[in-house]
């Protein structure tokens, strides 16, 4: 992504309060997301980060209840399991009256809930009087739009700004307006039901009156309006029940997995629910945006990397993130958006300043590992389902992709994929690690592009493995052939050029002087997920791995902690991201390591245990792990993020050393294991085409006994132990 952790950087994520001391509450349904407090309230606190937004613009900057001008008493505050409604519990504080309490504390009940659904946000407050008495009071709803952009919000400062327009005032209705300096106008359009007792521009009062064991209730919609679209207010139970309907459609088909652990349970159950909620529709197919509340839009690394994790249980989401990404695929040189023909998005943002150019991302491609990620993507894909015509219909992409990691992304004809910012106002770094600091020598200078990051030349081996067996599929031969003697070339001189003896890992880049970065990291994991590490090297990888200096207790740091920029409270520098641990513990798996895939899952899975709903965060600070303390959060973490969510799933498919082979209708289990926590596990609906099977996994001392207790259709099931 494209967060920038350095003060004199242009897209740094301003942080004078700490989001995971917050404790927000995040909704999201399509190109909409609210980020609320416990309340379900909107201040404008610290930066000013709570707030309705939807396609890249906060249409409430401010939403806050009172009852008689006083701000309710907070008994609970919870979104829902299925991620879809967020409940709050609230009751009335004293309340006085000429200097006398007129209503005690506790005797009016108000449960508020609220729910987005096709660009809209619905809120009800249920009131209801458990006194004794009759009770009479004012419900007031505080509003402000400041219709910021995503990255003023995020710190970045503009020069000018478009105009509030006049508001539009009726009995029940708050339209509050604003045209850009796009010419686009936007508006926030907010309805009530019943109609209030007074109506100004920026609150609505209702006189509540309720006698004993008396019930009243309130609607809220708020409809995010762009350009001339205006969308349908629905009712709130209709609404409700719209949005049922859909979710119930949604898990009727899943593959789900239930053990004998009801934690582990939670934490799966809550992946599952996430990466749903991050899933938004496109004309493409379904994609997952990557995080709420900065990344809340389509990133091609993040999309591809999500697919993969949630492959084997969901293969159509992979489906769905091709076909974007071919879509948007770049067609010409523009370096302004770091654009050359073949490459894969990094990103796509929508909002005013997108529009404008002020940032570049309303169409960006500064990312080096998209596009051999994209290739990686459609071979794993086409394994687990043999779609062939699907792969046949993107097969031009493909090419485009490759020919791309030949020219533009070897521009010295080296052999390695490098990177170096064509846009003057893009991103330093391209990898993953995207920091302006994270990649430094070991001397801790940062190095000097064209930069070769050692993730990606596994990344470049892999689609080239890949893209050699799709190339088989379609009867393309010769081609089939080239590139498999490309793939190993490439591993070849991988070794010579990354491997350093003196750390016992792979060099974390070679700079523009094709110097080795010998640092300690994380990326050389996942040199070991593509295979491009030899046997040999890929042990000692591990072993470094799992030292004390990388594993913190709860997962493996980014950098170690003995190198010169080692921070762990940095974004790359010493941090902990469960996808990349996710990714290391499947590469450890392929070379056969499993007591390191089991020490990660571990890890992963405790850190479920200390944090909000078991929603694992985007990542969090890399101290040690300290017996009998809980992990220490990283302040402006996404939460939740796509790839973080789908981490369980491929930490998961580690363990069982799991892969499905449709075009055989196989499912195979290559030396499964269990961790200690869970003795039991029941995968129920697995689909292997149009087949579908149930299995019971037993742990005993020694290995992993797998029972098939349903078969629908032809499928085989083979444990290899």
């Amino acid at each position: 992504m494209e967060e920038i952790i350095s003060v004199n950087d242009q897209f740094y994520i301003l942080a004078s309060s700490s989001m995971a001391d917050d404790r927000t509450r995040v909704l999201k349904h399509g190109e909409t997301f609210g980020v609320y407090d416990r309340y379900g309230d909107i201040q404008p606190v610290g930066r000013g980060t709570q707030g309705v937004f939807h396609q890249g613009t906060r249409f409430l900057s401010r939403q806050e209840v009172f009852l008689n001008n006083d701000r309710p008493m907070l008994l609970s505050s919870t979104v829902k399991e299925d991620n879809a409604l967020l409940a709050v519990d609230l009751t009335n504080p004293d309340l006085y009256r000429d200097g006398r309490i007129a209503i005690p504390r506790g005797s009016v009940h108000v449960f508020r809930s609220r729910f987005l659904w096709n660009g809209v946000s619905y809120e009800r407050f249920r009131l209801s009087n458990y006194s004794l008495s009759p009770v009479k009071m004012t419900l007031s709803i505080r509003f402000e739009a400041d219709f910021a952009d995503i990255f003023e919000v995020r710190g970045k400062k503009r020069e000018r700004k478009g105009r509030m327009l006049p508001n539009v005032l009726r009995k029940d209705l708050l339209v509050l307006r604003y045209e850009g300096l796009d010419e686009v106008t936007r508006e926030a359009r907010i309805q009530f039901a019943p109609e209030p007792l007074e109506i100004t521009a920026s609150q609505a009062t209702f006189d509540i009156e309720l006698d004993p064991k008396g019930e009243t209730a309130v609607a809220v919609m708020v409809a995010c309006d762009v350009g001339d679209s205006h969308r349908p207010l629905l009712a709130y139970d209709a609404a409700m029940a719209e949005a049922g309907l859909a979710f119930g459609a949604e898990q009727t088909e899943d593959c789900t997995i239930q053990t004998s652990n009801a934690q582990f349970n939670e934490w799966w159950n809550r992946s599952v629910l996430d990466v749903r909620m991050m899933v938004t529709d496109t004309n493409e197919g379904p994609y997952p945006y990557a995080g709420v509340p900065w990344f809340s839009t389509p990133f091609g690394r993040d999309g591809v990397i999500t697919a993969l994790e949630c492959l084997w249980i969901r293969p159509e989401l992979a489906r769905g993130v091709l076909a974007y990404l071919a879509s948007t695929q770049a067609k010409e040189v523009n370096p302004a958006q770091d654009a050359e023909p073949g490459k894969i998005l990094h990103e796509t943002r929508k909002g005013e300043m997108a529009a404008l150019n002020e940032i570049p991302f309303g169409l960006y491609y500064g990312s080096v590992d998209s596009t051999p990620l994209f290739v990686m993507l459609a071979g794993a894909y086409y394994e687990r389902t043999a779609d062939l015509a699907f792969i046949q219909s993107i097969w031009a992409n493909l090419e485009a992709a490759l020919t791309w990691m030949d020219t533009f992304g070897d521009p010295d004809r080296d052999g390695f994929v490098e990177y170096v910012r064509k846009s003057p106002t893009g991103l330093d770094n391209q990898g993953w690690k995207d920091s302006h600091d994270s990649i430094s020598h070991e001397d801790g200078s940062l190095a000097e592009g064209p930069i070769a990051l050692c993730e990606v030349q596994g990344y470049v081996y892999d689609a080239k493995v890949q893209a050699s067996k799709l190339a088989d599929a379609l009867g393309y031969i010769d081609r089939a052939s080239q590139l498999r003697r490309q793939a190993r070339s490439l591993k070849e001189r991988f070794e010579e050029a990354f491997w350093c003896e003196e750390t016992s890992t792979y060099a974390l880049a070679l700079d523009g002087q094709k110097r080795p970065c010998q640092v300690k990291t994380s990326n050389a994991g996942h040199c070991l997920y593509t295979g491009i590490a030899s046997d040999e090297h890929a042990r000692r990888v591990a072993e470094t791995l799992m030292s004390d200096e990388l594993f913190s207790g709860w997962g493996i740091r980014t950098l170690a902690d003995s190198e010169r920029r080692y921070n762990p409270m940095s974004y790359h520098n010493g941090s902990i991201w469960p996808h990349d641990n996710a990714m290391i513990a499947i590469g450890l798996a392929r070379y056969g390591l499993k007591s390191g895939v089991e020490k990660i899952m571990s890890g992963m899975f405790e850190v479920s245990l200390v944090l909000d709903f078991h929603r694992l965060p985007e990542l969090f600070c890399g101290f040690v792990r300290r017996p009998g303390q809980g992990l220490t959060r990283y302040p402006v973490a996404c939460n939740p993020q796509a790839w973080a969510a789908g981490s369980a799933f491929m930490a998961l498919q580690a363990c069982l050393g799991l892969s499905i082979i449709a075009s055989e209708q196989k499912v195979v289990f290559n030396y499964p294991i269990l961790p200690e926590f869970i003795d039991e596990m029941q995968i129920k609906n697995l689909k292997v085409g149009t087949a579908s099977v149930d299995l019971l996994l037993r742990r005993h001392d020694l290995d992993v006994g797998i029972t098939v207790i349903r078969r629908a259709g032809k499928v085989e099931v083979v444990s290899v132990k």
